[in-house]
């Protein structure tokens, strides 16, 4: 049984104070923006070091708020990270240590039923819940987003889709506005902007606060621009790619579509009081001319570049413009974080911190714990979980589950050239009875 969840009466709001020294209300709690990318590479975007690409409305999403130089995901492919954004919890930990899919034999998780998602919390707390955009935890009840706290859902069950045009998986339409069937006309991203708008407008006159979850497929593969970006992109440079020329049009056709959100945002004035936290949910893949640079491997890999991903948060009037921490960061830290905006009390049972000092420009320590990545696959992986672990500035690694474990320092070589080996390293050791107690622990939890 879920643990109950405090649910805030007026009376208890204005008996309590804000994080920001206030006394709040149901009505001047921030909205909340939630923007999840679908492998977006480390390098691939112009204010991320890519010279080849335009993305000013995401570069000014980061000019305006706090860039995250040290976020990461929770794994290096989609169904863990999502499980950890929502819950607050290592995917382990609530049954998705792999890739959900609509073939048995090729799935590798299920979301638990004693799950409790972040916006089941919010909900209950009086926020307006919302989903749009590609879910991938689960096809039927009760893994669903209307069964999982969002009220609103309209996007895609599944996973990727085998075309940005015609939204099937494998030959079955996953669309559905909450639990209807619904097959849209157009691309995907527009889509999902278009219905994220309609949320938005919807809000302006709301008289509670709104979380959106926004979760893009692009710039998943299949890599299928519009032809119009693309076209714009081989005129810019004869010299591109034709494979790279796709990736930095699918890119550039996302960036126009987060600044149609952040317009529409600003036109509202719903910007004056809303929190906007943009990442991705894992690296890009290198097989598609995707880009982690500077950071070493991809997309399934544990290396930096298969799990750090680019990260901004804006809140207009609190977050600071134009800075940076390198404080250490994950996408399950996003589940405290929101509830403290909310000013909500986490539950005591979640593996996430609470990252609101450092959005504030708060002193604040976030490598002080052990953390963990962990995925599960079939094929050339043969059903195993590889891992990787890190305390402070040493980072335990498993690239596949039948690689040796290396360690790195990532202070002295944060693009993982030279692995130390474990008689340099006093916390070797240490690491791997972590790492080895966190897989006990996830072991009693059940994922098929």
């Amino acid at each position: 049984m879920k643990k109950s969840i405090r649910i805030f009466s007026i009376l208890t709001l204005i008996g309590c104070s804000s994080a920001f020294g206030q006394t709040p209300n149901a009505f001047e709690r921030p909205n909340i923006l939630c923007i999840l990318v679908d492998d977006l590479g480390y390098g691939d975007l112009s204010i991320q070091g890519a010279l080849d690409m335009n993305t000013p409305e995401i570069d000014n999403l980061a000019k305006q708020g706090l860039t995250f130089t040290n976020f990461y995901a929770n794994s290096t492919v989609c169904s863990p990270s999502r499980a950890s954004l929502l819950t607050g919890k290592y995917p382990d930990m609530v049954g998705v240590p792999g890739v959900i899919r609509q073939i048995p034999e090729d799935n590798w998780g299920n979301l638990s039923d004693e799950s409790l998602l972040i916006s089941e919390v919010l909900k209950e707390n009086g926020y307006a819940t919302a989903m749009v955009g590609k879910w991938h935890l689960g096809l039927q009840n009760p893994d669903t987003p209307n069964k999982k706290g969002f009220g609103l859902f309209k996007g895609f069950l599944g996973d990727m889709m085998d075309d940005y045009w015609t939204h099937r998986r494998g030959g079955i339409n996953w669309m559905r506005h909450n639990e209807t069937e619904v097959d849209p006309k157009g691309h995907a991203t527009d889509i999902f902007t278009d219905w994220a708008i309609e949320y938005l407008n919807d809000q302006k006159n709301a008289s509670r606060p709104f979380f959106l979850y926004l979760a893009y497929n692009a710039p998943h593969f299949p890599i299928q621009p519009p032809q119009e970006w693309l076209q714009k992109v081989i005129e810019r440079d004869s010299n591109i790619s034709e494979k790279r020329a796709k990736n930095v049009a699918l890119i550039e056709h996302l960036d126009y579509n987060i600044g149609r959100i952040m317009q529409v945002l600003k036109e509202s004035g719903l910007d004056k009081n809303t929190l906007v936290v943009f990442t991705s949910d894992n690296g890009g893949a290198l097989r598609f001319a995707q880009s982690n640079d500077p950071l070493r491997g991809g997309k399934q890999d544990m290396y930096e570049g298969g799990i750090r991903v680019p990260t901004f948060f804006y809140w207009k009037n609190k977050i600071k413009p134009n800075t940076r921490t390198h404080n250490l960061a994950l996408l399950m830290d996003l589940f405290p974080t929101f509830c403290k905006v909310a000013g909500i009390d986490p539950p005591a049972n979640i593996d996430g911190i609470n990252l609101l000092p450092s959005l504030l420009g708060n002193p604040q320590i976030t490598d002080d714990r052990y953390v963990f990545w962990v995925r599960r696959e079939g094929w050339h992986y043969g059903g195993k979980a590889y891992y990787a672990a890190r305390y402070k500035d040493f980072k335990l690694v498993q690239n596949t589950p039948y690689a040796p474990l290396e360690i790195y320092n990532l202070k002295n070589d944060p693009y993982e050239e030279q692995p130390l080996t474990p008689t340099e390293v006093a916390l070797y050791e240490d690491l791997r009875f972590q790492l080895q107690n966190h897989i006990r622990k996830s072991g009693a939890v059940p994922w098929q």
